[in-house]
């Protein structure tokens, strides 16, 4: 313990022989290095704010791209079900026209054999 105890009063006996000046360098050199550490926390702090704006604003972005893609791709859907609808309707009319074609061409067809069939009798 003693060995401990002769540098600490060693030390202690050579700061209070220090002159004012030199504790006045002391200090000012202790709040130097404090304004220092105040000025990196305070620029680490500014930094991280920026990175922290960035990455928000890149994700900002990035989901707002996302949303316009969403928007093109159901405005597209929404032209190609259109057209495909149009297609169907199309070809219902053309099948609806071919189906009362086809039964004019019959009801003319029977009603031609039914007369023959009279002319046919009357005779």
């Amino acid at each position: 313990m003693k060995k401990f105890l002769i540098p600490a009063l060693a030390l202690t006996a050579g700061l209070a022989a220090c002159s004012n000046n030199a504790q006045d360098q002391t200090a000012q050199a202790a709040n130097a290095i404090a304004a220092d550490a105040s000025a990196t926390t305070a620029n680490a702090v500014d930094d991280v704010s920026a990175a922290s704006d960035r990455a928000l604003g890149s994700a900002e972005r990035s989901l707002d791209n996302a949303g316009a893609r969403m928007d093109n791709a159901t405005d597209n859907l929404d032209v190609k079900a259109d057209r495909a609808g149009d297609r169907i309707e199309a070809g219902a009319d053309r099948a609806g026209a071919s189906i009362s074609n086809g039964a004019d061409r019959a009801a003319d067809a029977t009603g031609n054999a039914l007369t023959r069939a009279g002319n046919a009798i009357k005779d």
